[in-house]
């Protein structure tokens, strides 16, 4: 199950890049399937459900990963994360503990870093505990540089799997996550593109 598409429109692909022009978006979706072939495998077993989202950001990819990056403040983006407390230094296996605000069926969420990776830009983590129903939930985000009417963009990927609670069924817990992480790539697209004008104009 693939998720809405982000706002960037139809796009192509030639030498290992993308672009939102007057092209088809074949080229892209070709792209965006290898991508997630290469880094958003996941294996969901019978109580699980599984999907991927894409967003386009109008924003060069460094600037996006230095928010996607950020385990230890999901805060500069997430609009639903009030709080967050990393314990030691921040590596592989370092545990946040995230304080989620009210109106969600949540209050807590206790996260281990399964990989951080600068050079390929791929960020993993794994719920471990917390106040919420998203039992042996990981989520892989990978971010890729490209253009956008003719200036550095990012194409945002983002998959999870999760169990599938008791009383749901797999529909229902698939557009339940997919709601949040939508508005948690819109939000990383806002933030990113002020910063990006913000740097342009400076």
């Amino acid at each position: 199950m693939v998720g809405e598409r982000g706002r960037a429109g139809d796009l192509s692909v030639e030498a290992g890049g993308w672009w939102s022009d007057e092209m088809n978006g074949h080229g892209c979706r070709q792209m965006e399937a290898e991508f997630v072939r290469r880094y958003h495998r996941h294996q969901p077993r019978e109580n699980q459900c599984s999907s991927t989202l894409v967003e386009h950001v109008k924003a060069p990819v460094h600037l996006v990963w230095s928010l996607v990056r950020r385990f230890d403040q999901p805060q500069k983006y997430k609009p639903f994360v009030s709080r967050c407390v990393v314990q030691g230094d921040l590596e592989i296996g370092s545990v946040r503990e995230v304080n989620v605000k009210s109106g969600l069926p949540a209050t807590t969420s206790t996260e281990r870093l399964e990989l951080l990776d600068d050079n390929e830009h791929i960020l993993s983590i794994k719920i471990v505990g917390g106040d919420h129903r998203l039992r042996n939930y990981s989520s892989v985000i990978t971010v890729h540089p490209g253009v956008i009417d003719g200036r550095p963009g990012t194409l945002v990927i983002e998959s999870f799997v999760v169990d599938v609670p008791d009383g749901n069924t797999k529909d229902e817990t698939c557009y339940f996550v997919e709601a949040l992480i939508k508005c948690n790539l819109k939000s990383l697209a806002n933030v990113s593109e002020r910063l990006a004008e913000r740097h342009t104009s400076n």
